[in-house]
């Protein structure tokens, strides 16, 4: 499927003559610049030749040319890589990531999630609010998160606040201090120190942030009320009712988190909009294909809403889950076949899809909070035999693929005819603007950040340890043959990460921390 509209950028005009004719004197003034070419790249929604000049001193594409030209057409000595007929793609912006640190770095921590990230073409990542200890919903916990990050970022990282109960006095000031969005929970988030949210609660947070240049995001689940009497704190709080089936199940689980938990919360979520009508909302991890009408029939009505769905809801189905394999355990869960299809189609729409992002949700933790069976755990090089061992309720639930997922949609989207340009759609340029972010990431374009995903779309891998660069090894997607490697990461002009080479160890971490408020609303 052909991508058929990107947002509308103001993009300078690229210089119509090389280097070499437009700017006077020898090499020796010339400012320092690196280019890439290649007989492919994606520039402004579709493939042609590019040569893309950075410049290493601001990090920033300079000039943009829609053919290759020759190392000869620049200054002796500039730095020159022809990757053709690799895809210079635009860096992956990953809007969903939780990276836990500070407080739960032996799930993950920034070190090793954004060099996972780099290893997939990913060059900016934007980390959730819960997970870490503390939580970012107060101008404190972002300050200890962005201490804790300092130094050990391989990739550019942004920061989401969250909303809790008490703490919409905070929201304000977590906007001017740079983060690009909010998130909350309408259901049990699984940590005590982020509890979810009651209507009341999001009444509160739209009330502060109404006008302010921000987006409201929702986990949007919630049980349904069984009667008009069960009050609005104790049904939107509390998890799933008590399971009826095998623990060690996966239709068990599936069953207690069915479509109507996705539907009720969004219908409640649209329901509030009318409170703060100006102010972006946006459904995180979508699943369910039930609740795409209703996502429909609310912006057709004018209502500012978006949603994402996440890689692996496009790649791994219910049907194929083995018994006692948690690895597959999310919330929302991994549904049927079918409904994986019915996202594909939505996403796919040539009109006004209500998926406009595909993210990882990458949401690791330490193998033994997994559970693994014996047998499985074996197979993952992890050690089970737990009396809990398979209980998908009482794992810990979340997909580990940050810097996967530009080969797990690749991958599957060759079964559906989707092409790179779609992958960047969905990955980079929809993904900045959510973020704010869509006049600095998610293009190859003059002004934009030097940051390139260097693509070899034939190529292919086992996806093994070596492979999982994130902390703790433990993925479903362990195992499996990818399509698409990404050779090179490149952020603001510095390459990050090469698969030949790896990384540039001498030269450190080259990732910087996105905390300039944003200006606009999405």
């Amino acid at each position: 499927m052909a991508s058929t509209s990107y947002p509308n950028h103001a993009y300078p005009t690229p210089a119509p003559t090389p280097p070499n004719g437009l700017l006077p004197g020898s090499s020796n003034n010339f400012p320092p610049i690196t280019v890439l070419v290649s007989s492919r790249a994606v520039l402004t929604g579709r493939l042609t030749a590019a040569t893309i000049v950075i410049s290493l001193a601001t990090g920033k594409i300079i000039s943009i040319f829609h053919s290759v030209l020759s190392a000869s057409d620049f200054p002796i000595g500039t730095p020159y890589n022809d990757y053709s007929p690799h895809i210079l793609l635009p860096g992956l912006v990953d809007a969903h990531v939780h990276l836990n640190e500070p407080g739960r770095t032996e799930w993950e921590g920034f070190w090793t999630g954004t060099r996972a990230a780099a290893f997939g073409g990913v060059t900016t990542v934007v980390d959730m609010p819960l997970n870490a200890i503390p939580p970012t919903t107060t101008v404190q916990g972002l300050n200890e998160k962005v201490r804790a990050a300092q130094g050990q970022c391989w990739v550019d990282v942004g920061f989401y606040g969250g909303i809790v109960p008490g703490n919409a006095s905070e929201l304000k000031a977590l906007v001017k201090e740079g983060v690009r969005g909010f998130k909350g929970f309408l259901i049990d988030s699984g940590v005590d120190e982020f509890p979810a949210v009651s209507s009341s609660d999001v009444a509160m947070a739209m009330a502060e942030l109404a006008d302010e240049p921000t987006t409201l995001m929702f986990h949007a689940e919630m049980i349904p009320p069984i009667a008009e009497s069960v009050g609005d704190v104790v049904q939107s709080s509390l998890p799933p009712l008590a399971p009826s089936g095998p623990l060690t199940s996966y239709s068990t689980f599936l069953r207690s988190r069915p479509p109507s938990l996705e539907t009720y919360a969004i219908s409640e979520v649209i329901a509030l909009s009318a409170l703060a009508p100006a102010l972006p909302l946006h459904i995180v991890h979508l699943s369910a294909i039930e609740a795409i009408p209703l996502l429909r029939e609310a912006r057709t009505a004018g209502i500012k809403i978006t949603a994402e769905t996440c890689f692996h809801y496009l790649s791994l189905s219910a049907e194929a889950v083995q018994k006692g394999d948690t690895r597959h355990k999310c919330c929302p869960p991994i549904r049927a076949q079918a409904n994986q299809d019915g996202l594909w189609s939505e996403l796919c729409r040539e009109d006004d899809s209500v998926i406009k992002t595909v993210v990882s949700d990458h949401s690791p933790c330490t193998p033994e909070l997994k559970l693994l069976p014996p047998k499985i755990a074996r197979s993952s090089s992890h050690a089970g035999g737990k009396s809990e061992a398979g209980d998908f309720f009482a794992a810990w639930g979340g997909i580990s693929s940050v810097g996967l997922g530009l080969s797990i949609l690749w991958t599957e989207g060759q079964k559906r005819g989707i092409i790179v340009e779609d992958v960047v759609k969905w990955c980079c340029t929809n993904t900045a603007k959510q973020v704010g972010l869509e006049f600095q990431k998610g293009a190859l374009a003059v002004g934009f950040d030097g940051d390139v995903a260097v693509f070899d779309d034939e190529g292919e891998f086992v996806v093994e340890p070596s492979t999982m660069l994130f902390r703790n090894k433990c993925s479903p997607y362990q195992g499996k043959m990818m399509k698409g490697i990404v050779r090179e990461t490149w952020v603001r002009g510095h390459k990050v990460y090469s698969r030949a080479d790896g990384f540039n160890e001498e030269k450190g971490p080259y990732g910087r921390l996105l905390l300039k408020p944003r200006k606009c609303s999405a």
